[in-house]
C-alpha cells in the first residue's frame, strides 16, 4: 500500500541547514544553529544539535528529538534569537492555536462537501489502456509510475478526485496527464485541459496529438489563434460529444462552452490562474475529477495536501540524461552578458532573454544586438497579433533565430531542447515560483544549462527580492520546485493562502509547527482528540546515533535524523529502516540503538510518560502529573510491560 508519508518536506528542508542559520524549536522558539556535536552522557555517545538563544544560553537537542526542530526559511541578520527566560514563544503559540481553529473548521467543511457529492467512478485499466501505456516511447521513472498509479486509483473512487502531481519542469507530468485523459476517454467521458497561456495551449495540443496519433481520440484546441468561426465549430462538436479532449486557456470556463459529458479536468500550473477562474474551478470540483499539475505548488495547495484534503504525488526523479541547471546571480554588466550569450552560441545552442517590459523591448533588443552583432535575434510579447506571435515563436523553435527576447509569455511550458541558456533581466522584479518556472525552460536535453539572473548594479535590492534570489541559488538542483514552494510559503508568509489573518502566525512559529497545530485542531473537531506526548525524554547507556562512516554527508545525516524522529508509527519506522539499509548498507549497532529508542518512544507516546531512564537493570518511569491522577490503570499496565 502506498503511504502518503513518504514525502518528508521538512526533512528535505533541514538538509540544507548550515551553521549560523536560524531554527525554530517547538518549545523554545527561534534560535541560531551552531552545528552538531557528539557528547558523552553517562558513558554513552550521542549526537546533539546545539542551538544558541539570547544571552548566550544554549540548548542541546538529542537527535532523536529532531522532530521538534524546523529550519526558519529566512537566515537574515535581522532575526534575533528568543530568550529562554521568558514565555514569549508560548504566547505566540497560543495565539496561533486559536486562529487555527477557524481554519480547521473551514477545511473540514470543504472536505465534507466534496465527499458527500458523488462523482463518476472510472473503471479499472483494461487491455486498451495497457496498449496506450506500451506506446510510451521512454522508460518511466519510478516516481512517474507511482504518480500514474495514484491518479488512476483515485479516479476509480466514487468521490470526486482532487489530485496534485508536483514534479519539476520536464519531469514527465504531461505523460501522467495523458494517461488519466485516456482512462477518461475509454470510459466515454470528456476531458478539459486547462492551461495558463495560449503558447502553452499550442504546445500541449501538439504533444497530445502526437502521443494519441495511433489512438481513436478526438483532440481540439480553443485559443486566440483560431477564428471565431473555427471556435464555434469546436464548441458545437463538443456539445454533441464529438470532441474527447479539449485544450485551452481559461476560455474553457466560459458559459458559452457546454460539455456533453465532462469527466476529468486537468489543470496545468494552477497558480497562474486568477481568483475568479479559481472560483469557477471550485464549482466544478464538487462533481468532476480534478488533476492538477505543477512544478512549484502554490502554498495553499501545499497546505491542503499536507493535511490530506488533497492527494499529493511528487515526481522527484529526473528523467535520465537531465542535468541540473547552473544558476548565477549577476550585476548588470555588458561584458558578462556578452560572454554568457557567446558561450551558448559557440556550442550551437539558442538563448532565451527575458525582458518583461513591452514599452522598451525594442530598445533592449538593439542593446543585445550591439553586444552580439553576429547573431540572429527575434523578440516577442503578448501585444503582438496572434499570427505574428505564433510565427515568431515557431521560427525560433525551428532554429531560424538564435536569440529570443521575450516577456514572461514564455514562462510556462515552452519546450525548446536546443535553448540551454536563459538570461533574466531585472530578476529582482519577479516572484519566486515565476523565476523557477523561467529557469525550467532550459536544461531539457542532456546539455549543461545555464541561468543568469541579472540585477541592476546601482539599485538596492529589497529584502524580499534578496531572499527570493538566495532561495533560487540554494535550490538550483533538479527537483527543487518543492523546496521553493516551501520557501515561498515562508517568505511571503501565508497571507494569500488563508487570508492575512494566518500569515503572521506562520512567520512567528514556522510552517511545520503551524501544520502540527492545524492537524491537532482538525482532530479535535472530528472528536479524535488524543493525548500524544511526542517528546518523551529517553536516557539510556547505549550509544545511539548515525555514525559518520555510515552516512558520510553531513546534510544527509541531518535529513535522516529528522525523517526518523518524525516517524509517528512503527510501520513508518520500519520503512525507514529498510530505506537506510537499501541505500547505505547494513545498519550499524549505534543506529540500531537509535531505532530501538525511537520505537520505544512511538509505542509509549499515548501513555502520558514524561521520561524514561535506563541505568543498568533499573528503569525509571516518570509520568505527567495530570495523567497520573486520572489513569492509574494505564500506568500500572505500562509498568507491567517493562517488568515483563
Amino acid at each position: 500500500v502506498h503511504k502518503k508519508q513518504d514525502i518528508d518536506l521538512f526533512a528535505e528542508q533541514l538538509a540544507t541547514l548550515k551553521q549560523g542559520d536560524y531554527v525554530i524549536h517547538s518549545e523554545h522558539g527561534l534560535g541560531e544553529y551552531l552545528g552538531l556535536e557528539s557528547l558523552d552522557v553517562g558513558g554513552s555517545k550521542t549526537d546533539y544539535l546545539v542551538i544558541l538563544y539570547k544571552g548566550n544560553d544554549k540548548i542541546y537537542v538529542p537527535v532523536y528529538k529532531m522532530n521538534l526542530i524546523q529550519k526558519h526559511a529566512d537566515s537574515e541578520a535581522t532575526l534575533k534569537p528568543d530568550s529562554l527566560r521568558t514565555n514569549k514563544f508560548e504566547t505566540l503559540k497560543a495565539k496561533a492555536r486559536n486562529s487555527v481553529k477557524k481554519l480547521a473548521f473551514d477545511l473540514l467543511k470543504l472536505q465534507a462537501e466534496r465527499q458527500s457529492s458523488p462523482a463518476f467512478s472510472f473503471s479499472a485499466p483494461d487491455h486498451e489502456f495497457k496498449e496506450f501505456e506500451l506506446a510510451f516511447p521512454f522508460e518511466e521513472t519510478p516516481d512517474q509510475i507511482q504518480a500514474i498509479n495514484d491518479v488512476v486509483d483515485s479516479m476509480q473512487k466514487s468521490s470526486p478526485m482532487d489530485h496534485l502531481v508536483c514534479g519539476d519542469v520536464g519531469f514527465g507530468k504531461t505523460e501522467v496527464a495523458m494517461r488519466a485523459a485516456y482512462k477518461a476517454v475509454l470510459d466515454k467521458k470528456q476531458v478539459a485541459v486547462l492551461v495558463p497561456t495560449t503558447v502553452l495551449a499550442m504546445q500541449h495540443y501538439n504533444s497530445f496529438c502526437k502521443r494519441f496519433s495511433n489512438f481513436p481520440v478526438n483532440i481540439e484546441i480553443v485559443s486566440r489563434f483560431k477564428t471565431a468561426k473555427q471556435v464555434k465549430e469546436v464548441v458545437e462538436k463538443l456539445e454533441q460529444g464529438k470532441v474527447d479532449i479539449l485544450i485551452g486557456t481559461h476560455k474553457l470556463l466560459s458559459e458559452k462552452i457546454k460539455y456533453n459529458d465532462l469527466g476529468l479536468v486537468i489543470v496545468d500550473e494552477e497558480q497562474r490562474f486568477g481568483v475568479s477562474h479559481k472560483e469557477k474551478l471550485k464549482l466544478l470540483k464538487n462533481s468532476v475529477d480534478f488533476l492538477t499539475l505543477t512544478a512549484t505548488p502554490i502554498p495553499r495547495t501545499l497546505q491542503l495536501a499536507f493535511i490530506g484534503i488533497r492527494d499529493l504525488t511528487l515526481i522527484r526523479t529526473a528523467p535520465p540524461r537531465r542535468q541540473s541547471i547552473k544558476t548565477y546571480l549577476i550585476k548588470e554588466d555588458d561584458k558578462t552578458i556578452q560572454t554568457a550569450i557567446r558561450k551558448e552560441l559557440n556550442r550551437g545552442g539558442q538563448v532565451f532573454i527575458i525582458h518583461n517590459k513591452v514599452s522598451d523591448i525594442e530598445q533592449y533588443t538593439s542593446y543585445i544586438r550591439e553586444l552580439v552583432p553576429e547573431s540572429k535575434i527575434v523578440y516577442a510579447h503578448g501585444q503582438l497579433s496572434e499570427k505574428e506571435l505564433e510565427s515568431r515563436m515557431q521560427a525560433f523553435y525551428s532554429g531560424a533565430y538564435q536569440i529570443l527576447i521575450a516577456t514572461t509569455i514564455i514562462e510556462s511550458g515552452i519546450d525548446i531542447p536546443n535553448a540551454n541558456t536563459i538570461i533574466v533581466d531585472k530578476a529582482d522584479m519577479f516572484g519566486l515560483s515565476q523565476l523557477h518556472q523561467l529557469r525550467g525552460r532550459i536544461g531539457r536535453s542532456d546539455r549543461k544549462a545555464y541561468a543568469y539572473f541579472v540585477v541592476p548594479k546601482n539599485k538596492m535590492l529589497s529584502t524580499v527580492a534578496e531572499k527570493r534570489l538566495k532561495a533560487l541559488h540554494t535550490y538550483s538542483e533538479m527537483g527543487a520546485g518543492f523546496n521553493i514552494a516551501n520557501c515561498d510559503l515562508e517568505i511571503r508568509g501565508a497571507g494569500d493562502i488563508l487570508g492575512a489573518s494566518q500569515s503572521g502566525h506562520i512567520e512567528a512559529i514556522g510552517l511545520e509547527l503551524y501544520m502540527e497545530l492545524l492537524k491537532e485542531a482538525i482532530y479535535e473537531l472530528k472528536g479524535e482528540k488524543q493525548i500524544i506526548k511526542k517528546d518523551i525524554e529517553v536516557t539510556t547507556p547505549y550509544p545511539s546515533y548515525i555514525p559518520n562512516h555510515y552516512i558520510t554527508d553531513s546534510s544527509d545525516r541531518l535529513k535522516y535524523y529528522k525523517k526518523l524522529s518524525n516517524c509517528s508509527d512503527i510501520d513508518h519506522l520500519e520503512d525507514m529502516r529498510e530505506e537506510l539499509q537499501d541505500i547505505f548498507g547494513l545498519i550499524p549497532q549505534e543506529l540500531n540503538n537509535l531505532l530501538t529508542l525511537l520505537e520505544v518512544r512511538v509505542n509509549l507516546q499515548h501513555c502520558g510518560l514524561k521520561s524514561i531512564q535506563v541505568a543498568g537493570r533499573t528503569i525509571i518511569l516518570n509520568f505527567e502529573k495530570s495523567f497520573q491522577e486520572t489513569n492509574e490503570d494505564l500506568r500500572n499496565k505500562v509498568v507491567e510491560v517493562f517488568i515483563s
